[in-house]
């Protein structure tokens, strides 16, 4: 599939849309780490584009305790494919991710 062609302003407007979202997601991952959002907070906003869109490994990653090879081994042992966003979790993995974590 082709991208489109967008204009200068377009391409410009995509941009800066883009790293807005990184940023609050970065701010997301920090507020995690520090313990002024937990996993349960998050999970119920599941709904919210900022944590949708949020891969899985790195909202584990950013749990307190919890570091790239922990995350890992959690989403091994559930099933959870490594490129998987949140948004995109089954009933079921969200249910057990819960029960693990919550």
């Amino acid at each position: 599939m082709a991208l489109p062609n967008l204009s200068e302003a377009d391409r410009k407007a995509a941009l800066k849309k883009a790293a807005e979202a990184r940023q609050k997601r970065a701010e997301l991952r920090q507020k995690i780490k520090s313990g002024k959002t937990s996993f349960v907070e998050v999970m119920k906003a599941s709904d919210d584009p900022i944590v949708a869109r949020m891969k899985v490994s790195a909202l584990l990653e950013s749990l307190p305790g919890f570091g790239k090879a922990k995350a890992a081994k959690i989403m091994e042992e559930l099933k959870i494919s490594e490129s998987r966003r949140v948004q995109g979790l089954g009933a079921r993995q969200r249910e057990m991710l819960m029960a693990r974590l919550g």
